[in-house]
């Protein structure tokens, strides 16, 4: 247990917390009799408290995304693959507790197993810790990812490279209109190249609607 929590980078008051973070239903249901508990009310919890500090973070950090994004950028970070690769990376699966059964059948590198195992470790640590420690394991080991990621969907840079690769071309970005109300406006942007249109996009605030129509214009230039 030191080895996981040293992953971790918490120290558990309560180490029976983690104990039981770790406890599949399976071992849970051949130990019935010894009262050995599952993980499960852990997972249902880690499941919530996962969701608000995601949510929170999202909507702090990204005050130019809709509602609908939000919710896709969130759903994105707290499926079960985001977490499966979380537990991958803290070996997670050497530490479960599984029933012979589920052992035998693989269980230990199961995403579904191992992603639920994550929710109920920072359950455990909540639990413990406060919802501070938990945040701190949440932004290391997923939110951290989502900025890596966020890096890489810089549509306006990764055009500017791709144009780059012959010397003296010139990007330009124009407003070409809006629509909506004040509070609800839409944005559209047209990229030019040399000053030829390669792309148009539109977005809820005019950064986002010229990553959009850098977007359009990469995959114009890409399908050429």
């Amino acid at each position: 247990m030191e080895a996981l929590e040293e992953k971790l980078g918490y120290r558990f008051a309560n180490r029976a917390l983690l104990e039981n973070a770790l406890t599949h239903s399976s071992y849970a249901n051949e130990n019935r009799a010894k009262g050995v508990q599952s993980n499960e009310r852990l997972e249902f919890l880690g499941d919530s408290v996962l969701g608000m500090v995601v949510a929170d973070y999202l909507y702090r950090t990204h005050p130019d995304l809709p509602e609908g994004d939000l919710t896709r950028t969130r759903a994105a970070l707290v499926c079960e693959e985001s977490l499966a690769e979380v537990a991958q990376v803290l070996e997670l699966g050497a530490y479960l507790k599984l029933g012979k059964g589920e052992e035998a059948g693989g269980g230990r590198t199961r995403p579904s197993i191992t992603a639920d195992a994550v929710e109920a470790v920072l359950a455990a640590v909540y639990l413990d810790g406060g919802i501070g420690s938990a945040r701190k394991l949440i932004q290391r080991f997923i939110l951290d990812k989502e900025e890596e990621k966020s890096a890489s969907r810089d549509y306006k840079t990764a055009l500017q490279e791709l144009v780059q690769r012959e010397s003296g071309q010139v990007l330009g970005y124009q407003l070409i209109g809006s629509e909506g109300p004040d509070h609800a406006k839409i944005f559209s942007v047209e990229v030019d190249l040399n000053g030829q249109p390669i792309g148009q996009g539109k977005g809820r605030s005019k950064k986002e609607a010229e990553q959009m129509a850098a977007k359009a214009g990469m995959e114009k230039l890409k399908a050429k």
